[in-house]
């Protein structure tokens, strides 16, 4: 959630009255920044001004409120055009209608809701077997409010188990360090300046397929090193990150040192995609089948395909969760032990994931992977072939084939195919304009392609890749199941016309269709930039903390 500020009406008023052009249009009554006159609900006195930073004295109808409220709700992007998300955006009715059913039920009542408890627990069991739980272990997880909660939760077992152990050897703990990628989401570096952990931020490259380098890994650790947080799935490109290599770097580290330092794996979205895939993670082991793994999160609401609000942490034993920070809570009736940085929380969401899991079972959710991927790869080779696109995401490539090739030599789907004939990765198409079509049209800026298919109520973002490669910004698109055979070649079909478009218009023409600055409401309640000023950030990207859109 984005930082907001206070706003001060007048100070709207003030700054549009002072700058008529930032009205966005010269005959805009000011008082509209501040105000809403309603026109709904006439008996109830339409012309009834609500103030939108204050609250009303007396409130208004729940049917005009309804109305105005859904009105300009309809502002906002279409769910299923939002190609940007990883979050999913769809569910069955009969999913929809139980979390419906369950919206009043909180995780945190335990003993008041046994039954939503009982699927909370066999969840937990279900994703721990599906990541290679070996069985004279005893996993142990819980869901969250989503990946990040459950990143932070992981994080600080990592540095709690280092610090007890440095503890008993007698040894200085006040500097503890951790290891990631610099393409990392935001939420791993953040548990890191919450808890006062170094954050080795390492940076990717090309040759790295930017994602976290084992040879980096190798230079950076040391006896501080609490942890190493690894992706099976990077937000900007869909990589997997090597699980298995790193954690042959760590097993000689130790063999020479005694230091043992754990992996925790970030399967945000990958934690629901590789079990199920042919695929699989590329033909290493990722998951508990490694010892060195400890803890594995995933976001429920992605490719676990429910709605946005729940996460899963596992860890691969109890031993592996510092007793000291579980609770035991005596509250409402019950006993129950808890770890999480929430309390109150929805179930709702709980429930609808073991729905999913039970109804799908796991050919259900193996066909829908398969074909996410099978639908990335028909956008990306589409890309390709025309020339004009350059795919840094490689799941539409043979195995162990990153670089991309004559655009004449693309070759599309054999009768009987599957991800285990491509390269390992979730479904995202990450593209950029190719050197060829830059040298011809030099005049035309890749985001206005983003604005352009904005206009046609898609949602692709433009932005570049993790600091090291900033220089290159990508066009990203994430294959989710709600995207049909039907949607993707409308899809592919406008975003050649889009192109197309760019290539026939002059300089001036594309003028309109560059990004412009903020709103005035945007500029008061939110604490950050506009893209064109994205430099300016009070801590940019080159200072190791960045945004990706997940």
């Amino acid at each position: 959630m984005s930082l907001a500020r206070h706003v001060d009406p007048e100070q709207i008023i003030q700054t549009l009255e002072n700058n008529p052009s930032k009205a966005h249009n010269h005959h805009v009554h000011t008082r509209a920044a501040v105000s809403t006159i309603t026109p709904y609900s006439s008996r109830y006195a339409s012309q009834q001004e609500l103030p939108k930073f204050k609250i009303p004295q007396q409130g208004a109808p729940a049917d005009a409120v309804h109305s105005m409220l859904k009105d300009e709700l309809d502002l906002d992007g279409r769910p299923n055009l939002n190609l940007a998300s990883f979050v999913g955006t769809y569910m069955e009715k009969e999913a929809e209608a139980l979390m419906i059913e369950n919206l009043s039920k909180n995780m945190s009542d335990a003993d008041e809701y046994p039954a939503m408890m009982a699927m909370h627990a066999r969840c937990v069991s279900i994703i721990a077997h599906l990541w290679g739980v070996g069985k004279d272990e005893t996993a142990i997880g819980s869901a969250t409010t989503g990946s990040s909660e459950a990143i932070h939760l992981g994080g600080l077992a990592m540095k709690r188990r280092w610090q007890e152990k440095r503890d008993k050897e007698g040894k200085d703990k006040s500097k503890p360090n951790i290891l990631m990628g610099s393409n990392a989401q935001v939420a791993l570096e953040k548990f890191a300046r919450y808890f006062e952990v170094e954050a080795r931020i390492l940076p990717v490259s090309e040759e790295s397929l930017y994602r976290l380098d084992p040879k980096l890994v190798k230079e950076n650790i040391d006896e501080n090193t609490i942890g190493v947080f690894v992706i099976l799935g990077s937000t900007y490109t869909g990589h997997y990150e090597p699980v298995e290599e790193i954690s042959e770097i760590l097993d000689e580290y130790e063999e020479k040192t005694g230091n043992d330092i754990p992996i925790h794996v970030d399967a945000a979205s990958g934690g629901f995609i590789a079990p199920f895939t042919y695929a699989k993670a590329g033909g290493p082991k990722w998951n508990f089948e490694l010892p060195r793994v400890k803890s594995i999160n995933t976001s429920g609401h992605k490719f676990g395909l429910v709605y946005a609000g729940v996460g899963w942490i596992i860890w691969r034993d109890e031993s592996y969760l510092p007793k000291h920070l579980i609770f035991e809570l005596h509250y409402l009736g019950g006993t129950e032990e808890s770890y999480t940085l929430n309390f109150s929380r929805p179930g709702a969401q709980v429930i609808a994931q073991y729905y999913n899991l039970i109804h799908l079972g796991f050919d259900g959710y193996r066909a829908i992977m398969e074909n996410c991927l099978a639908n990335a790869r028909l956008l990306s080779k589409t890309l390709e072939a025309t020339g004009w696109y350059t795919c840094v995401s490689d799941i539409h490539r043979p195995k162990g084939k990153h670089v991309m090739g004559d655009p004449k030599d693309v070759s599309f789907s054999k009768e009987i195919e599957s991800s285990a004939d491509y390269n390992a990765g979730l479904p995202v198409v990450a593209f950029h304009l190719s050197d060829a079509f830059k040298k011809e049209y030099p005049h035309i800026k890749q985001e206005s392609i983003s604005t352009l298919l904005r206009a046609k109520q898609y949602i692709i973002p433009n932005y570049p890749l993790p600091p090291n490669c900033e220089k290159t910004e990508i066009l990203r698109v994430v294959i989710r199941e709600s995207m049909s055979m039907d949607l993707l070649d409308r899809l592919i079909t406008d975003i050649i016309s889009t192109t197309e478009q760019m290539m026939n218009s002059d300089p001036i023409d594309l003028g309109p269709y560059q990004p412009g600055g903020m709103g005035v409401e945007k500029q008061h309640q939110s604490k950050g930039v506009d893209h064109k000023n994205k430099h300016k950030a009070e801590r940019p990207m080159s200072k190791g903390v960045h945004r990706t859109v997940c």
